[in-house]
């Protein structure tokens, strides 16, 4: 089992010290969050909360993903980084591939893209793409970045979008993580992507199941594949070998409340007692 430490929304000097210290405590990977603009006024609710309620999110500080990941893949070795998840379809696919393939350059490969459709139609809007026919985008897209990340030349003409030979110096290829519950999300993740990403909540075991499912139809079921997910098992060794006999690859773990209003007033020593105290209970004692 390989563990991300999950982190976000806090003060933005906190990411440099929380990365050397999970790097430090044994953590495979850290997770980045994606935000790029928070509307004044929407009708859209956010699907991760019980009630549909995404006022947590306002004013809380969220760096370009890929900027904190350069950042912190310059003050680590080992650590990789997971965007938990990239809002593909709302960005030109070839600006995220070469910045997707500069990160991986530069951190030696240590680079799980994590990409997903956002909930917000205000976000289609203000990066000037039509909300509609977002998930074919996103396959189109998805396909973009596997073709640019070779290095060789390639080109692309289907329904979004139309790119003559080109090619990415340096490239290098980089697991696609595909996140989402819906039976699309879940297809896409099998059929493009090297893995799914979990984004919580208790339908895991069905969830896994219908992914199973999927792997199996497709041809699928033996070869790599990375299976991301979030659950209260990961918080003890039993928990962790519980996840891992279901096919889980990754926990994501956390040790704060995501979804409070308001500003994160949790100090960073506090931070990294928290992450240290879950290395030497659950990672030391279940292993690599």
């Amino acid at each position: 089992m390989r563990f991300t430490y999950a982190e976000a929304m806090t003060d933005p000097s906190f990411y440099v010290p929380l990365a050397k210290a999970a790097e430090d405590a044994g953590y495979t990977s850290m997770s980045v969050a994606d935000s790029v603009v928070y509307p004044k006024e929407s009708d859209s609710t956010y699907p991760y909360t019980a009630d549909g309620n995404r006022e947590f999110l306002e004013d809380k500080p969220f760096i370009e993903t890929f900027i904190l990941i350069a950042a912190l893949g310059a003050v680590t070795t080992t650590l990789r980084f997971t965007p938990f998840v990239l809002k593909l379809p709302i960005r030109p696919p070839v600006l995220v591939a070469k910045q997707a393939t500069s990160i991986a350059a530069l951190t030696g490969g240590r680079l799980g893209l994590g990409v997903g459709l956002s909930p917000w139609p205000e976000d289609f809007q203000v990066m000037g793409v039509p909300w509609e026919r977002r998930g074919r985008r996103m396959d189109e897209a998805i396909d973009i970045l596997r073709g640019l990340s070779t290095g060789e030349y390639f080109e692309f003409h289907g329904e979004h979008y139309d790119i003559p030979a080109l090619k990415i110096t340096p490239a290098r290829p980089f697991p696609i993580l595909v996140g989402g519950h819906s039976e699309p999300a879940l297809r896409r993740a099998v059929v493009r992507g090297d893995g799914w990403m979990h984004a919580g909540g208790d339908d895991l075991d069905a969830l896994l199941a219908r992914l199973n499912e999927i792997r199996k139809q497709e041809g699928k079921a033996d070869g790599p594949f990375e299976v991301h997910v979030i659950s209260m098992d990961a918080y003890t060794p039993d928990g962790v070998k519980r996840l891992e006999d279901k096919g889980v690859t990754d926990v994501i773990v956390g040790f704060r409340m995501p979804y409070a209003k308001g500003p994160d007033t949790e100090p960073l020593a506090k931070k990294i007692e928290n992450l240290e105290r879950f290395a030497e209970t659950v990672i030391a004692k279940v292993g690599p």
